[in-house]
């Protein structure tokens, strides 16, 4: 389905979708280095914090896992992951059917 009356647009209309792309462009960006930097300051866990014989988590550290810099770490990779996909998929619908 095209959207042929909207390719037709203004110049303060096409200003406005450069801007609002470089601005999507940087958040992503910026995302991007945050995940990146996040990785990086994780501390390698090589068994994953599991028990040996049994493969569970049930110690009280594990449980509160959370609450820790390892915790908060994930969370911010998974949110900037989030924000990343939410941003290219925007991304993609100016780019696609606003821009032309």
């Amino acid at each position: 389905m095209k959207f042929n009356y909207l390719l037709d647009v203004t110049p303060e209309v096409a200003t406005t979708l450069t801007t609002i792309r470089s601005i999507v462009l940087i958040l992503i960006a910026i995302a991007a280095i945050i995940i990146i930097v996040s990785v990086l300051v994780q501390p390698s866990n090589p068994d994953g914090g599991r028990n040996v014989i049994t493969g569970t988590n049930d110690s009280y550290y594990a449980q509160n896992k959370g609450d820790t810099k390892e915790g908060r770490l994930k969370k911010l990779i998974i949110i900037s992951s989030i924000t990343i996909l939410v941003l290219t998929v925007a991304f993609y619908v100016i780019e696609h059917f606003f821009a032309g």
